[in-house]
């Protein structure tokens, strides 16, 4: 049974970065598709980016590609959330969620297909 656990949120200036961390547990996270997803206060959550298993496939909504690179490291059981130039309109909770396969699910953009979620982070921006 996967487990996720996420940190590195907190309250930023407009224009800083933060790297967010996701954290596996199980000898199973190593061969599933993670993503990042995060909800603004009133609105659904939205899917950032996602992760194939080994790290070789990638997605991003294309708004965010440049902003919010993605990547992880399976010998620490961690994925990375790199977000750069922050903005206001950035500031929502910051999901960890695992899938339940190797590969990014065809609705992660929408926040949805995943097996196993964390209790989120939470990144503030201040203007």
């Amino acid at each position: 049974q996967v487990q996720v656990a996420e940190s590195g949120g907190g309250l930023v200036q407009a224009g800083e970065a933060l790297t967010l961390s996701c954290v596996g547990s199980g000898l199973q996270f190593a061969k599933v598709a993670v993503a990042w997803v995060r909800q603004a206060p009133g609105k659904e959550r939205d899917g950032v980016a996602c992760i194939s298993y080994d790290g070789d496939d990638k997605s991003h909504i294309s708004s965010l590609r440049d902003r919010f690179p993605i990547s992880r490291d399976n010998s620490k059981n961690t994925v990375y959330l790199r977000v750069i130039g922050l903005k206001a309109e950035d500031t929502a909770k910051y999901y960890c969620a695992a899938a339940a396969n190797s590969f990014c699910p065809g609705s992660w953009f929408s926040g949805t297909g995943f097996q196993t979620w964390g209790q989120g982070t939470q990144v503030t921006v201040s203007s």
